[in-house]
């Protein structure tokens, strides 16, 4: 299965700890209405799991995704609950 995984966070909380294979894309990113570089090409059924530290910022980034035709988005909330769902569909 397709899957991304987006730390919402700022580039400094994401360079202290992050979820193995994330790619990190601050809310900021999202603001200009246009979706960031780093989702070019990226398939709208992808799965795409956001997480940040409490699931606010994560939960703001998955309206605007949602709002750009994507369909399969997960608020992942933080970076153990993502740890956790990952380890649970490995």
């Amino acid at each position: 299965m397709n899957r991304i995984i987006i730390d919402t966070r700022e580039d400094f909380e994401f360079a202290a700890s992050h979820v193995q294979g994330a790619i990190n894309i601050p809310p900021a990113k999202f603001m200009g209405g246009k979706i960031p570089k780093k989702l070019d090409g990226v398939e709208k059924d992808t799965e795409i799991i956001v997480y940040c530290r409490s699931g606010a910022r994560s939960n703001t980034v998955g309206h605007i995704l949602s709002q750009h035709g994507f369909t399969n988005i997960k608020n992942g909330v933080n970076e153990q609950h993502v740890r956790k769902y990952l380890a649970s569909v490995a």
